[in-house]
């Protein structure tokens, strides 16, 4: 289910169109000491509560800093930008920030990875932000979604973001956009099946299924194409209540849930980390190995799978048949696992023949 009929080379600007939560990746080394200042666990992952607000500009105060546009579903617009490479503004991206400092630094990284970023800009709430505190080996994230949070369908409306979705070939959006705007899911998803455009999603975490499964199954009929890894999965067949923890014959499952008429078969696309990578779509289950990555080499795994969609949708608006879309997804994962953070070097060595 490639879109090559409409992706020549002269066609690719915009083509693949995000929408998401943004947050600036705010990234140093710290001492244990501020870990313990900020009651903040190793290795964990938590949303920010109002004793970690201040944690934020004492980075940027008093330590060395790198900045990354983050947030799911910025990364994949990041890693597919990168994997293409030319022309720029393959990926175009929407979401929510403030009108500040943060918000520009995130406007002008992302920009630098020639990734179009049309963000709704708000006055009265800050930038969304992600803390990555590193201490020799372990790795802490800290998110405070703040205006990540506050995206409104209205932002889809105006006549600029129109011009964009029309453009674009396939629309990519982040299962965590589920806790912020329903109603701009169903608007994408809607347009991408009146303007014959394809539709993706990614399960993003277990909760999702568990917590958000009404408005996850009010856009499934949409979704040509399923994201997610086998924790998401099994997540997902618990909220439907079936009785098989085989990744495989969940994406069976998923595949053959109800469609909007007259629609192509949906595609499942379930990553297990090392393990194979599992796809399922009109009635067969495909499984696809994953090249072994030295334990050794593996820097961080936060954001493998951000990286493997990004590899895949670039494949996929180049018209690349299944199994090179999910080559092209298990190398963007190997080469963002070899980095700190979602990151990747100046180009991909990545045969695009």
């Amino acid at each position: 289910m490639g879109v090559a009929s409409r992706t020549q080379p002269t066609q690719m600007e915009g083509s693949i169109f995000g929408m998401g939560n943004p947050l600036l990746d705010i990234s140093a080394v710290v001492p244990k000491s501020f870990f313990e200042k900020y009651d903040v666990k190793p290795n964990n992952a938590i949303l920010a509560e109002e004793k970690h607000l201040p944690m934020y500009q004492e980075l940027t105060d008093n330590f060395e800093v790198s900045y990354i546009a983050g947030g799911a579903t910025q990364n994949t617009m990041r890693v597919a930008q990168w994997f293409i490479q030319s022309p720029p503004h393959v990926s175009t991206y929407v979401g929510c920030v403030g009108k500040d400092r943060f918000g520009q630094v995130l406007e002008d990284v992302a920009t630098k990875d020639k990734v179009k970023v049309h963000y709704m800009k708000i006055d009265d709430v800050p930038t969304g932000t992600c803390a990555v505190l590193i201490d020799q080996s372990e790795r802490s994230l800290v998110a405070n979604i703040s205006a990540a949070g506050k995206f409104v369908p209205d932002h889809l409306t105006r006549a600029d973001t129109t011009e964009l979705m029309h453009k674009a070939k396939v629309f990519y959006i982040e299962g965590y956009f589920l806790t912020v705007s329903p109603a701009s899911i169903m608007h994408i998803a809607q347009f991408a099946a009146q303007n014959n455009k394809l539709f993706s999603m990614n399960l993003a975490a277990p909760f999702v299924s568990q917590f958000f499964f009404e408005p996850l199954m009010q856009a499934m009929p949409y979704v040509d194409f399923l994201f997610g890894n086998e924790s998401e999965a099994l997540a997902f067949a618990a909220s439907h209540k079936w009785e098989t923890t085989e990744v495989r014959e969940i994406a069976a499952k998923a595949a053959d849930l109800p469609r909007i008429a007259g629609s192509k078969p949906r595609v499942v696309v379930f990553t297990q980390g090392s393990s194979e990578t599992v796809v399922a779509t009109a009635g067969s289950v495909t499984a696809f190995p994953v090249p072994l990555v030295s334990q050794s080499e593996i820097v961080d795994l936060n954001g493998a799978g951000d990286a493997f969609c990004g590899g895949f949708l670039a494949q996929l608006v180049r018209g690349k048949d299944l199994a090179e879309c999910v080559n092209a997804g298990h190398y963007a994962a190997g080469v963002v696992i070899r980095c700190s953070g979602c990151s990747f070097p100046e180009k991909p060595d990545y045969d695009l023949q």
